[in-house]
């Protein structure tokens, strides 16, 4: 009996570790399970204090998410070295379980109240001394990589909002440059939302937990402004190929990639080459009544809402699909054109600043849709 304690105290021992080291040390998109676990079970339990309150409830809910799954995970990871170094003194001595325990915490936690002293404990003991600040400090180390990649995240959202209100939307993004001439600037935010996408599907898939952490506004979401900048540079190809800038190419291939970067460290199944015709959840009514709100703004669209359909189709088919997946996965902002939910929603259209100019005519925008 003691001797098959010993063996699964090894086992777990090198779990861990494996655990540890996938997640805090290899620089690589290795799927974690456990924190996989973590996600799922705490998301369901803080959203049983939101199921009636919507969307701003599940939020305010949410927030803890991120917080809760790296406590969780540094529990998780002392607990399992506990137990296996708990079996392992066990197997190798005549205490009994509870006092192996007490030894292995002892030693584990550098307490150093309890021990053996014995030599062949003496060894398990040492090393679960190191063990323990060796996770802790890991875990601390952790932290500044995970918080310098947030704040380089919420940056982009942030400057985004002027440009594309709140919730973000591609085809909003359109029409202010052109409400307040400020077109020749849309290469510029491009650029920048190439090399955010990038940012984010290393950091996002290197280290998954950021994707829990949630913008410090309820209406802002690092994921539903990739998607709107995605949409505004598709919107801009189909409508005015031959005026639009190429960095909006430039992007939508940056986020596309990051998206399935992603997708493929939390093993979402997706289509790595979908046909230009697959089938889209966004509807071509959705599509047409932007294209009017975007040309009432005063965009020279080169080509009709029928003729752009097509192409705004064969962009939007490589990216709706795993974006539409994060956003219900991660409680994002219900804006529009982002997909469903797993909470009843009503689409939120982003809200515009007062027009301030005498007799200024503004374009309204479209019925809300998914």
């Amino acid at each position: 009996m003691r001797w098959i304690s010993g063996a699964v105290g090894a086992l777990l021992l090198v779990a861990v570790v494996a655990s540890v080291l996938r997640t805090l040390v290899v620089p690589r998109g290795l799927y974690s399970a456990l924190m996989y676990r973590l996600w799922w079970v705490l998301r369901g339990v803080l959203r049983l204090g939101a199921l009636r309150g919507g969307y701003q409830a599940i939020d305010r809910a949410q927030t803890w998410l991120g917080s809760l799954i790296l406590m969780g995970m540094l529990a998780t990871w002392l607990g399992g070295a506990l137990i296996a170094f708990g079996l392992l003194l066990y197997s190798l001595s005549s205490l009994g379980w509870a006092d192996s325990l007490r030894e292995a915490g002892s030693s584990l936690f550098t307490l150093g109240f309890a021990s053996g002293r014995r030599l062949h404990l003496s060894a398990l003991d040492f090393l679960a001394a190191a063990t323990g600040p060796v996770l802790i400090a890991l875990q601390i180390a952790y932290l500044p990589t995970l918080y310098a990649a947030y704040n380089r995240r919420e940056l982009e959202v942030t400057l985004l909002q002027s440009r594309a209100g709140e919730p973000a939307w591609g085809p909003e993004i359109l029409a202010r440059q052109w409400l307040v001439d400020t077109e020749t600037a849309l290469a510029e935010l491009y650029r920048a939302w190439e090399r955010q996408a990038s940012d984010i599907g290393e950091s996002h898939s290197t280290y998954p937990v950021l994707l829990s952490f949630r913008s410090p506004r309820a209406h802002r979401h690092w994921l539903v402004g990739l998607l709107s900048v995605m949409d505004a540079a598709a919107m801009q190809l189909s409508l005015t190929p031959g005026s639009a800038p190429p960095e909006a190419r430039l992007v939508l291939r940056a986020g596309f990639s990051a998206l399935r970067d992603i997708a493929r460290a939390l093993r979402i199944p997706f289509d790595a080459d979908p046909e230009p015709d697959a089938p889209i959840q966004l509807t071509f009514a959705e599509f047409e009544a932007a294209v009017t709100m975007v040309s009432t703004a005063g965009f020279p669209a080169e080509r009709s809402a029928k003729e752009a359909w097509r192409h705004f189709h064969g962009w939007r088919v490589n990216y709706e699909a795993i974006a539409y997946e994060l956003c219900r996965r991660f409680d994002a902002v219900p804006g529009l054109w982002s997909g469903p939910r797993d909470f009843v929603f009503t689409p939120i259209p982003p809200r515009r600043p007062v027009d301030r100019q005498p007799a200024g005519d503004r374009p309204e925008l479209p019925p809300a849709a998914g």
